[in-house]
């Protein structure tokens, strides 16, 4: 089980999409705001990583225009205790963008 979770949540940028369903449903374009040095391409492509895991649930509006929205799936709802502790913890390493806090930035400078 540690395996296959560690196996579908190892980007950084998955971690971070996984904290910003935990406050709600989001679109992709609300996604793209709060992650803004991600590309399109790459976010398209963590989304439909996680979906094809089971980790989330993409569902589609029939309207004009269509409406996609994304949310934690029962899968991912129970990963929230391990979600609610990485998020604390990317809190000083790492900003809701995905890219890495000053803190990360000084730790590797000391240990090089």
């Amino acid at each position: 089980m540690k395996r296959a979770v560690t196996q579908k949540t190892t980007s950084t940028r998955k971690v971070v999409i996984m904290c910003h369903l935990i406050k709600g449903e989001r679109r992709t374009s609300e996604l793209k705001k709060l992650m803004p040095n991600i590309t399109q391409k790459m976010l398209t492509q963590q989304l439909r990583e996680l979906e094809a895991d089971g980790v989330i649930i993409r569902t589609v509006y029939e309207q004009v225009p269509p409406k996609v929205v994304y949310s934690l799936s029962d899968y991912g709802w129970s990963l929230q205790p391990i979600l609610d502790a990485m998020c604390a913890w990317g809190g000083g390493a790492y900003r809701t963008d995905g890219r890495r806090s000053d803190f990360l930035k000084k730790r590797k400078d000391s240990t090089s």
